[in-house]
């Protein structure tokens, strides 16, 4: 399963829902994590001001007692709690895998940039990507990434090409011969990128095209965002993209694969 989690705007839905979608692996990208700190906290940048969990990692650590979780930072910066005082926060990516499947590998790369601790939040911000291995009856690798987010649109520029270029190099170095690769994530992107051009050339099919992955919560009219992609199509089972529940902004992607 793969959802930006909005940075836990909507913590009691999302937390709520997580256990009960009995999912084995759980890609989450937003993820929030402020030392010290519980409960909300309040983010700010040029363009907007939302409300964010102070540690979505530790929130959803609580409600997954039983996964294995694993966290990477693209970049950190301030936020404010509920008095006023300033934290320091860490953004990023974090997949959680069930106790019953082993995980015999991990890998990360930036596809974008490179670890910033901002004085103040900018728009342009580095962005990683976060490779997990594991075994059911076969290995395989769940690659999860949130692309760069360009003001202007999701339309495809230099930037972007080569996030696509490093995001295909983390694949191909983590992977072997044989094994089933799953790419998922809020590429923000649009569904005729040519970064899928890029990732086809290392054996990765989209499955969701043109499908509208936003919620009621997003009133801007572009509806593309979020994707998932296989090396092996013949080995999905199933593949959604839930319209309930709401627990962001972004729908959840639900993958069923035989391995």
């Amino acid at each position: 399963m793969s959802v930006n989690a909005w940075g836990g705007a909507l913590a009691d839905e999302l937390l709520g829902w997580l256990p009960s979608s009995a999912a084995d692996v759980i890609c989450l990208q937003e993820v929030t994590r402020t030392p010290g700190l519980t409960g909300w906290t309040r983010f700010s940048d040029a363009e907007r001001n939302l409300p964010q969990r102070a540690s979505l990692l530790d929130d959803v650590r609580t409600v997954l007692p039983r996964h294995q979780a694993y966290f990477v930072a693209s970049d950190s910066g301030p936020v404010s709690d509920h008095a006023g005082s300033r934290h320091r926060q860490d953004f990023g990516l974090a997949t959680f895998v069930a106790e019953q499947l082993p995980v015999v590998g991990v890998g990360s790369a930036f596809v974008h940039g490179e670890f910033v601790d901002h004085p103040e939040w900018t728009a342009d911000r580095p962005r990683v990507a976060l490779a997990v291995g594991t075994v059911g009856r076969g290995l395989v690798w769940v690659v999860q990434v949130h692309g760069l987010r360009d003001p202007t649109g999701k339309g495809d520029t230099t930037a972007r090409r080569r996030q696509a270029e490093r995001l295909a190099g983390l694949v191909s170095r983590v992977r072997g011969p044989r094994d089933l690769v799953v790419v998922c994530g809020d590429f923000n992107l649009l569904p005729g990128s040519e970064t899928f051009h890029v990732l086809a050339g290392v054996g990765l099919t989209d499955l969701v095209g043109t499908a509208d992955t936003r919620t009621s919560h997003y009133p801007k009219p572009v509806r593309h965002a979020s994707y998932l992609l296989v090396s092996d199509v013949a080995a999905v089972e199933r593949f959604q993209v839930l319209r309930e529940p709401e627990v962001s902004d972004h729908r959840a992607l639900i993958l069923d694969v035989r391995t």
